[in-house]
This record gives structure tokens, sequence and C-alpha cells, in this order.
């Protein structure tokens, strides 16, 4: 079974509001983006049908390099979802990587989480 976005159904557990993602994000101090980017990394590795991203590697990873494995994170995974856009036949958003990493070196990383958090849910039909 295929919902609205020509994806196989049951990802709408990947669906979320974005102003509650960000408000949630805000209230813990940044712990709730945890669980934000393990949400995200799951839809991403649905979409694509593979397991690209990992939470533990991705925790890991951002603490050993002390937050900057997270810039390369960013840009991988906006690079992914404009491979599913080009794979479903959505329009491309093919800045969306540059946009990503320059928000994150930044500081603004929440910002390109939200930006991903919307394509996602684009990609969901939502």
């Amino acid at each position: 079974m295929e919902d609205r976005a020509g994806v196989p159904g049951g990802g709408e557990k990947f669906v979320s509001s974005i102003l509650l993602d960000i408000i949630l994000w805000i209230i813990t101090c940044g712990i709730y983006g945890l669980f934000w980017t393990a949400r995200q990394m799951k839809a991403v590795n649905y979409l694509l049908g593979r397991e690209k991203f990992s939470f533990l590697k991705w925790l890991l990873f951002c603490l050993i390099t002390c937050g900057i494995y997270h810039i390369f994170y960013e840009y991988s995974m906006a690079q992914s979802l404009v491979e599913v856009q080009g794979r479903l036949g959505r329009p491309v958003a093919s800045s969306l990587p540059v946009i990503s990493v320059i928000l994150s070196v930044i500081g603004l990383y929440i910002v390109a989480d939200a930006i991903q958090q919307d394509e996602i849910n684009r990609l969901f039909g939502r």
C-alpha cells in the first residue's frame, strides 16, 4: 500500500509539527533534539529503503569531534532528501545541502533541522 506521496504506507509516524518540535527543543534545552534527529534518520532511511544513518554512530562521532561531525551529517541528510525527491519525481531542492551546511556552521542547526523536517513532511504528502 502506498500513501499519497508514492512512498510505501506507514510513514505517518515520521511527519511532525515543526513548531511543536522547535518548542519542545527549546523547553528541554536541546535534549528533544536528540529524539528529533533520531526520528529524521529513521524517516530518511525509510525513504531511501536502506540504513544510511545510524543514531549511535552520529552521537559518537559528534561527541568525539565536539559537534563538527554534525555539519557533515546535515549535508548528508539534505543530500539524501534531494535524492529521494528526484527518485519520486518531486521538485528537487538542490540547494538544500548547501543551505543546511551554512546554517549549521553559523550555529542555526535547529533551522536546518526544521527545513529538513518540512521536506520530510512534504515527501509524505503533508
